[in-house]
């Protein structure tokens, strides 16, 4: 038998740590349940069965529910007590999340990436984290996870990475997502389902049509086993299959586990309140059934009753220890919502001498072309980005051809994919470029994007910030139409915890993507499909000599690009604009004849915002029109006016103005329409000058 006496121990001294937590979470509710938590009662076996098989180098999205998997990578219950107190100290999040929401960066342990409050959405950065595994194989890029393992049996196994899943969470669209690209790439994953038959206060039978291990048959590839995972024998024998069959055949696997619930769906919600099937549940406890393994593998009934005891005592002192722990200060409400990026100030040859100009699309194309010969950890993927198009506009032509399709390559119509691999593949060190095809497109990436991408540094404390580039084509021209056309800037930006840069030029392009590849954050970069090929009338300023290679332009530092003396005796304006609205606001000035008398902002990343720039132009012209391309009401562009009013009132002759698209539900597709609809050169002018006589 595989699972020796020294297994069956250890297990059960796990398993009676993980029960006495839930019993004294039970006995001092009152106490402990200010903030809300779940425990692993009656899921013990299984998640200590998968626990103690991982090795450092592996990967982990334990869930709410495991905080049993987490004794068994050996953290202790005075961690887990500290998140459940959310005191200073806990060394997941520092007290900002919810118990057994754990990232993990110890070397001594599996990795555990940050995750959200895992529904089904942590499927798809585990499955990241397995794609970017795969990716370093392909490249041979060294596993440093590995490398620095201090168990050296553990050395020479490949990492394989463990997603946990209650079976409620499988019916979640971005699950299929990430079982579609898990058989599609064989990658090497275990989904994990504990299948408890319930949701909250839903069933099985009210809410899903078939467990995960039916639904895992649509998935071709996606090989996959049911287990009483109350059993830890059965468990522990079926899994060590599976994780050998994974490490050796890098293919993925779904085990689903049966399990009863027999404590709360959360402290918030009592199982007493509409659970009938409480006592069937118990005939299932895991706990006797591990009990009696022991017994049968000739364990005496002293050791047995001598590790219940000693794992009760030892979890009573770490409560009390837990209870006088330091809770966070003020002020450590402000750290670690972004890592530290090494480009703070603009560097490298910005107009090389003899160079032509170039659109703004090559500028972006050739960022990227370098930044992947210089950087093997660099890769690129997206809809149609691969070798037989290289994207719709042409912005990852011939990269394909040059680095290879494991390095470019296609995804399926998978936005929430796109968005939210990123985690895992900056998780295991590398630094993916992804695309969403348009703006337009962005909505089913934005669960990921806000809840797993842009809350990672801030909810790890620092741990895990997600070094990713997500490229998004926006705006308007050429009857593109209301799926092709629109801005999404005001909903990018009320997302904290990411980088947001909107560039005019090409110039500026290439310098921000060069930054944002050093940047450790998650960084957004909205290209103007309008600016790309400079066919619009008016736009070819956004041609640029291409920069040199080591040119970089910081975020958060905005361009004074048509600059104005204060003049007494003559009206002044200061335009503070981005993306299309710079070459409107350019072009307007200059047909108006007032270049003397407009100051015009680009402020080319809208976070970090260049307020000191905005404020100094405006208290010195006195007056300000933002211009943006979005519709104005409830935008961005009417928020920074806002700000602009309440920095500068005194400093003003006229209340800060805004012009924006009419305030309509979508881009018409006819021309007249999609004309009347946007701003333009005209417009801008009509504004300026009601502003410059107000």
């Amino acid at each position: 038998m595989s699972v020796t006496k020294a297994i069956l121990k250890k297990a059960f001294s796990t398993l009676c740590t993980a029960k006495a937590m839930a019993e004294l979470y039970e006995a001092n509710f009152k106490q402990v349940s200010k903030y809300v938590h779940a425990t692993s009662r009656g899921h013990e076996a299984i998640q200590i069965a998968v626990g103690m098989q991982l090795v450092p180098q592996d990967y982990a999205f334990p869930y709410y529910r495991d905080d049993a998997m987490l004794l068994s990578f050996g953290l202790q219950p005075h961690d887990l007590l500290l998140q459940l107190l959310a005191k200073k100290d806990d060394p997941f999040s520092g007290g900002r999340t919810y118990y057994a929401h754990p990232s993990l960066k110890d070397f001594d342990k599996p990795k555990i990436p940050h995750q959200s409050s895992a529904t089904g959405m942590q499927a798809i950065p585990a499955t990241g984290v397995a794609m970017g595994m795969q990716y370093k194989e392909l490249q041979n890029i060294e596993d440093y996870a590995a490398k620095l393992s201090p168990f050296s049996e553990s050395r020479n196994l490949k990492p394989i990475t463990v997603c946990s899943l209650g079976d409620a969470s499988v019916t979640e669209g971005e699950v299929a997502e990430a079982f579609q690209m898990a058989v599609l790439k064989k990658l090497p994953i275990l989904y994990l389902v504990q299948d408890n038959g319930w949701d909250i206060s839903a069933n099985a039978a009210e809410t899903r049509a078939q467990d995960a291990y039916e639904y895992a048959k649509g998935f071709n590839g996606l090989e996959a086993i049911t287990i009483d995972g109350a059993n830890f024998i059965e468990s522990y024998e079926a899994l060590e299959k599976v994780i050998k069959t994974i490490r050796e055949e890098r293919r993925p696997f779904l085990v689903h586990a049966k399990v009863p619930l027999l404590n709360h769906h959360t402290s918030g919600v009592r199982m007493e309140w509409y659970r009938d099937d409480l006592e069937e549940a118990r005939t299932r406890d895991p706990y006797p059934v591990l009990k009696q393994q022991l017994r049968d593998a000739g364990i005496t009934a002293d050791d047995i009753l001598d590790i219940e005891n000693s794992t009760k005592t030892k979890v009573q002192q770490d409560f009390e220890k837990a209870l006088t722990a330091e809770d966070p200060k003020p002020e450590d409400l402000f750290t670690n919502d972004f890592a530290p990026t090494p480009i703070t100030e603009e560097a490298g040859e910005r107009s090389p001498q003899g160079s032509e100009k170039v659109v703004m699309v090559d500028c972006a194309l050739f960022a990227v072309e370098e930044l992947m010969r210089k950087h093997k950890e660099c890769l690129l993927y997206g809809q149609d980005v691969g070798g037989r198009l290289g994207g719709v506009f042409r912005e990852a032509a011939t990269l394909a051809q040059k680095f290879g399709d494991d390095r470019v390559f296609n995804t399926p119509i998978q936005e929430a994919f796109i968005v939210g691999s990123t985690v895992g593949m900056s998780a295991v060190g590398l630094k993916p470029i992804v695309e969403v095809q348009f703006a337009d497109y962005i909505w089913p990436g934005l669960n990921q994007l806000f809840t797993e991408v842009s809350r990672s540094c801030y909810l790890s404390n620092g741990k895990w910030p997600v070094s990713m580039i997500l490229r998004v084509p926006i705006g308007a021209y050429g009857s593109g139409g209301p799926y092709h056309s629109s801005s999404v800037e005001s909903i990018v930006t009320n997302i904290r915890g990411i980088k947001i840069a909107y560039p005019s030029n090409g110039a500026d392009l290439k310098g921000l993507m060069k930054a944002a590849y050093y940047d450790p954050n998650p960084v957004v970069i909205l290209e103007h499909k309008g600016l790309y090929w400079s066919k619009v009338l008016g736009t070819k300023g956004a041609t640029s000599v291409e920069p040199a290679e080591d040119y970089v332009l910081p975020f958060g530092k905005a361009w004074v690009l048509q600059e104005i003396w204060k003049q007494e005796n003559i009206e002044t304006l200061t335009i503070v604009t981005y993306g299309m609205g710079v070459h409107w606001a350019m072009n307007a000035s200059e047909a108006l004849g007032m270049k003397d008398q407009i100051e015009v902002i680009d402020l080319r990343t809208l976070f970090p915002l260049d307020e000191n720039t905005v404020m100094t132009s405006v208290k010195k012209t006195g007056k300000c029109l933002v211009v943006t391309e979005e519709p104005s009401n409830n935008s961005f562009a009417r928020a920074l006016a806002g700000k602009i009013q309440e920095e500068c009132f005194k400093y003003l002759d006229a209340p800060v103005m805004t012009i924006g698209s009419e305030n309509m539900p979508a881009i018409p597709l006819n021309s007249t329409l999609e004309e009347t609809m946007i701003p333009s050169t005209e417009k801008v002018m009509v504004k300026i000058n009601e502003l410059l006589n107000y």
